[in-house]
């Protein structure tokens, strides 16, 4: 993973999408059922929209029928960061971009096999990026 990205609040919300900024910067959720990514099953990889980190390959995407886009794990261990989460009186892990602290969503002990997890995660907070199409990261 390349090195951490951190801006001011105010070069996120030059940044961003007023929906990618709350949901990245201010944690927020999409409604379910209306992120642009939950029905997708073309090849890739999901990316971060905060910073182009890779997070999430296509091939690992499956329908949980939550709501919102999920998958069994991220590309790499060191992709991602958990957090514990006690926000609206819930016990939930947060899971955020390791690259630059955005949030993406929540990981619950749910999921298919092989890893029994599932991360539920913001179509706001991601961009797909094609198989064969190169991955840019967003540098300051």
């Amino acid at each position: 993973m390349a090195g951490k990205l951190i801006l001011s609040d105010e070069e996120w919300k030059r940044r961003l999408s007023p929906e990618e900024y709350q949901v990245l910067r201010r944690h927020g959720t999409e409604r379910p059922y209306t992120g642009c990514f939950l029905g997708t099953k073309d090849p890739g990889t999901y990316v971060c929209a905060g910073c182009g980190n890779p997070l999430f390959p296509a091939g690992r995407k499956f329908e949980s029928g939550t709501g919102w886009p999920s998958f069994t794990e991220p590309v790499a261990a060191d992709a991602v960061v958990e957090i514990e989460d006690g926000s609206y009186g819930m016990r939930r892990t947060e899971v955020r971009c390791a690259r630059c602290d955005g949030h993406l969503g929540h990981v619950f002990p749910d999921g298919p096999p092989p890893t029994g997890r599932r991360y539920c995660m913001n179509s706001a907070a991601m961009r797909h990026v094609a198989e064969g199409e190169p991955i840019r990261l967003v540098e300051r």
